[in-house]
């Protein structure tokens, strides 16, 4: 029999199910669902694979099968509305009916258009008895970027820093080897593996020669890769090249050879000048949208950071702070000098976490 503390139980392993496609369902949320017997037993569980593939509901019913269970009376718990359209894949909520499921526990309502409660619904005229709302919080952070670009047409956008206790990310010299731990270094780098595209700037590119890839972590995919490059000054031998995966830059400025040398490369050019000459970045972010990124991990320098910044396009910040004190450099983002205090920029603290010998603080800002 299914009581809160059961409800609550089962839930809670959809989450984690959820969590394990964290890398690979991109653009598609990550959802989890476990089908539970009358009497509490566990028949099936499942979460969405690639896009493309399966949804969670569909590899629950199949794991289900393969245990030998049949599932006519049971519960399926869902960390998302189960879609009701047909794209790549069928609709979730028909084969739940179909397979004879009598109540759905669901986490959040789908605001895709094409879902938006017609599943829930579906399942209601069904005569299955459905129950939102339970794991709201942890299910929307953990597509939070697919929630946003679904309301709002536009990714979320997390800037991460690695910074000093004076907020110095590197030294006057440009010199940033390493300023946190090697702990903080590869927590970050799962950071980008969750994302759908990495943001970066061409001063990032021309002083570090970074890679700007996924290392160290177990994921089947690397996030594309976008710069903004006003003048288009990628260098065509930068180790950003080294690994396979979609590279868009953003320019402003026409240069008929350096756009055949780039896209030779095999660079998406896109050119989205500002009446200042250059990117116009709330346009740029607008594509990211229609190119169905729901989250992009920002890693830039103190410029690019700051026009971010200042356009109020920044979702969240992601900050490693070093236990070290390195004196004048160069700050996570240049901004503008204030006259007075209530015109800063004002965030509040999601959570704060020791990584290593540093802190890793998560921070949204006050709207």
């Amino acid at each position: 029999m299914s009581t809160p503390t059961s409800d609550s139980a089962h839930l809670q392993r959809a989450l984690a199910l959820a969590n394990q496609a964290m890398y690979i369902t991109t653009p598609n949320p990550r959802v989890g669902c476990v089908l539970v017997s009358a009497d509490g037993r566990v028949l099936g569980e499942g979460h969405t694979q690639a896009a493309g593939l399966a949804h969670a509901e569909i590899m629950a019913l199949r794991d289900a099968q393969a245990r030998g269970h049949t599932v006519q009376g049971a519960t399926a718990y869902v960390t998302l509305e189960p879609c009701a359209h047909h794209g790549r894949t069928g609709p979730c909520c028909d084969a739940l009916i179909a397979a004879g499921i009598a109540q759905v526990v669901v986490s959040i309502q789908d605001p895709n258009p094409q879902v938006a409660g017609l599943g829930l619904a579906r399942l209601r005229a069904a005569g299955i008895g459905v129950n939102v709302g339970l794991g709201a919080d942890e299910a929307s952070e953990l597509n939070i970027g697919f929630l946003k670009r679904m309301q709002h047409g536009a990714p979320w956008l997390r800037m991460k820093t690695a910074q000093s206790l004076d907020g110095q990310t590197a030294l006057r010299n440009g010199q940033s080897q390493w300023i946190t731990s090697q702990e903080a270094r590869l927590d970050g780098h799962h950071w980008r593996a969750r994302a759908c595209a990495l943001l970066s700037g061409i001063g990032t590119v021309l002083q570090d020669n970074p890679q700007l890839n996924v290392r160290g972590v177990n994921t089947p995919r690397q996030p594309a890769l976008l710069l903004v490059d006003s003048r288009l000054q990628t260098p065509l031998g930068a180790r950003l090249w080294d690994t396979p995966r979609k590279v868009v830059i953003y320019h402003a400025e026409r240069h008929a050879s350096q756009e055949d040398a780039l896209l030779r490369r095999g660079a998406e050019l896109v050119c989205l000048p500002d009446a200042g000459g250059k990117v116009d970045l709330t346009a740029m972010v607008q594509d990211m949208g229609r190119r169905a990124y729901n989250e992009v991990h920002i890693e830039a320098g103190h410029k690019l950071n700051g026009s971010l910044l200042n356009a109020g396009l920044v979702d969240e910040l992601l900050v490693y702070l070093a236990p070290t004190l390195t004196g004048p450099g160069q700050p996570m983002a240049a901004l503008p000098p204030l006259e007075e205090l209530a015109q800063t920029q004002a965030w509040h603290f999601i959570s704060h976490t020791r990584v290593g010998a540093d802190l890793r603080v998560l921070l949204r800002p006050r709207r």
